[in-house]
């Protein structure tokens, strides 16, 4: 029985959602360069979920599906304001809402297919709505309900501060949204589908993905980003810090991939949106810090920046709240999760690889009182 550590290569599944060939990524064929450049959020999640672009009479009509699924109940949010809000991260709350979704769900446990298609608009909708709640219940506001004339991105912006996102935050966040989307089979929306082969419910899968999604080296990252350019805090000094740490064998978060050897081609669009959104706000340091970190980390280990990078400096830049950013990832994740769920429930078997023993054989009993 032949092993590969963290089944790197191993093709565990087959799957229409996204692909990444020769360092290109697409969703059901469609590169993330023109998606990101022309696509809404909601047009993506159109596609992923439907295998085609919806039409504009489609579009519309989802649209308003997902603006009327967005409201979160009165119970779901009472329990949120008992959560231990100075304490508990906004990942482990999301995780727990989610998962307390599915008991105000009659149809949690039906699993048909109309059933699970409803279970998807109601998730990915109210999803934006438990994050920004329970930033809001964390300051001691209220949360702000969702508009029905607002698209996804803007409602998202709205909720969190109780105020209409100018045009160029909206689009910046659309493109983050949609950036993140999916990403064939990643640690997430691997634990999902291995939670639904078992037939359990879309909920479980979720919450199960969130689990996986909370750690560090995956959805965590760009938080991490965060943190080191906060620590940094200035643009003469980050060449020093990142030096020092390499020589310290520092891992600099949001560097490399497993995937991609020639770099993430999703990184580009948000540096670009970084260097714009910093530029308006007049702090561009979060961008330059940015360009020398690339720079030295590109130099001097080869490591190219992905994803989680330049999201950080994009998100700092609309003003959200910094242990948020990994939230903001599932916002947008959950739309890739529910589409891998689909099609697991669509020619289901269930997910039991086979582990290679390494522990001490051929042991003897040895009685309680010998021992």
């Amino acid at each position: 029985m032949s092993t590969t550590k963290g089944l790197e290569g191993v093709v565990a599944t087959t799957s229409s959602v996204s692909s990444i060939i020769d360092g290109v990524l697409t969703y059901h064929g469609y590169d993330i360069d023109d998606l990101a450049d022309h696509a809404s959020f909601e047009e993506v999640i159109f596609l992923l979920w439907n295998h085609r672009l919806p039409s504009q009479e489609e579009l519309q009509s989802f649209q308003s599906e997902l603006a009327n699924a967005a409201v979160v109940s009165k119970e779901v949010l009472d329990q949120m304001k008992t959560f231990p809000i100075d304490k508990v991260h906004p990942m482990a709350a999301l995780r727990t809402a989610v998962s307390n979704l599915a008991l105000f769900d009659e149809s949690a446990d039906d699993m048909s297919e109309e059933a699970n298609r409803q279970k998807a608009l109601k998730l990915q909708a109210k999803m934006p709505t438990l994050v920004t709640a329970f930033s809001r219940i964390r300051q001691g506001k209220e949360p702000v309900e969702p508009r029905i004339d607002l698209s996804f991105a803007a409602n998202f912006l709205y909720m969190l501060t109780g105020e209409e996102p100018d045009e160029i935050s909206e689009k910046a966040f659309n493109k983050a949204l949609v950036l993140h989307a999916d990403h064939e089979l990643n640690a997430s929306t691997f634990t999902a589908r291995v939670c639904v082969a078992t037939l359990s419910d879309m909920y479980s899968g979720i919450t199960a993905a969130i689990g996986a999604l909370k750690g560090p080296l995956h959805g965590g990252a760009n938080e991490r980003v965060i943190k080191m350019l906060s620590e940094i805090d200035d643009v003469e000094k980050a060449e020093q810090y990142i030096k020092d740490a390499l020589e310290r064998k520092v891992k600099i978060m949001g560097f490399g991939h497993r995937v991609y050897k020639n770099g993430d081609p999703r990184a580009k669009h948000l540096k670009e949106m970084s260097r714009q959104l910093t530029s308006i706000t007049g702090e561009s340091k979060w961008y330059e810090m940015s360009v020398k970190i690339d720079e030295v980390v590109t130099n001097e280990k080869g490591l190219l920046p992905n994803v989680d990078f330049y999201s950080a400096s994009v998100y700092h830049s609309l003003n959200i709240e910094h242990d948020l950013f990994t939230p903001i990832f599932a916002v947008s994740r959950v739309s890739g999760w529910i589409a891998h769920i689909l099609e697991q429930y669509e020619n289901n078997r269930l997910i039991r690889p086979r582990a290679e023993y390494t522990g001490p054989e051929r042991q003897s009993w040895v009685p309680l009182e010998q021992r």
